[in-house]
């Protein structure tokens, strides 16, 4: 993932609750912590919540590796880019980075599929989407 580029970047809230017992940040909290990325992501990019549509990304497969521990305190942001766009799904790459030391400290990656409610099926990429994540992707802003 190294080689990927993140424009999108989004500060995250550690709460108490996202604390083991063992002092840092559990694993499963990352999924939510990546969760507020996605959503952040689809805002911005499609310019509204994807729930308004007939036609919703869900996740058909998530993947994370954790790297370094994150203590309570520690400021993290979740970065997020679309490196690959299918047929009928894309490919969300997020990493979570520790302000201070710059440090990648966990990575996911996640296919979203393109789901019809009406249909209660995978559908293509609709062209707007696909058009929003191109010119998102590729500016220079």
């Amino acid at each position: 993932m190294d080689d990927l580029h993140f424009r999108h970047r989004m500060p995250i809230q550690i709460r108490f609750n996202d604390v083991d017992r063992y002092g840092h940040v559990n694993n499963n909290a990352y999924f939510s912590f990546y969760d507020l990325g996605k959503v952040d992501y689809m805002r911005d990019v499609f310019g509204f919540l994807s729930n308004q549509s007939d036609v919703v990304p869900v996740i058909a497969n998530i993947n994370a590796d954790f790297m370094q521990p994150v203590f309570y305190g520690d400021e993290i942001i979740v970065e997020t880019c679309v490196p690959h766009i299918g047929t009928k799904s894309f490919t969300l790459c997020q990493r979570a980075v520790n302000v201070k030391t710059g440090m990648v400290v966990c990575q996911c990656r996640t296919v979203m599929v393109c789901f019809s409610l009406e249909r209660q099926e995978a559908v293509e990429v609709p062209a707007d989407y696909r058009r929003a994540i191109e010119e998102y992707e590729t500016s220079d802003k």
